[in-house]
């Protein structure tokens, strides 16, 4: 993993989410209306709150909505964290022309939750990707 580099904005939407949550994050990052946390392994709990108290408490505050990914240092877990709760079948990663690229398999009914709505849930995968395991493409594939 590189050195990540944040913007002001960002350092102060994570100040602001450790204050309301108590759970500690490694990264965030904001596409279109979305933001997404990327928290240390193990703070999934602190960071949604009794009843998702905490997690709506950060959605107000923020005024987007908000995603909860937990980190792992497992780069296969990492890539199934990104899509939580969606029930990722398969992990592949290989190389093609100096480039690393994840193939992940889901059912047909997951595809569209895997990429969100106007492919926003994808592109912040893609993003976390690249910053902490250099992964250069996200393929998403329906199983046969």
């Amino acid at each position: 993993m590189g050195k990540i580099r944040l913007s002001n904005e960002e350092i102060k939407y994570i100040t602001l989410f450790e204050t309301l949550t108590g759970a500690i994050v490694k990264d965030c990052v904001s596409v279109q209306n979305m933001m997404a946390f990327l928290i240390k392994k193990g703070d999934m709990g602190l960071a949604i709150g009794k009843n998702g108290s905490n997690i709506g408490k950060v959605r107000n505050a923020i005024g987007k909505s908000v995603i909860v990914m937990e980190f792992s240092d497992n780069i296969e877990n990492f890539i199934k964290n990104l899509f939580h709760p969606v029930r990722i079948k398969k992990v592949e990663i290989s190389k093609e022309d100096e480039e690393r690229i994840v193939n992940v398999e889901v059912n047909k009914p997951d595809r569209k939750k895997v990429i969100g709505h106007d492919g926003v849930r994808i592109k912040i995968a893609k993003k976390l990707a690249k910053r902490h395991y250099n992964i250069d493409n996200i393929n998403v594939n329906v199983s046969r």
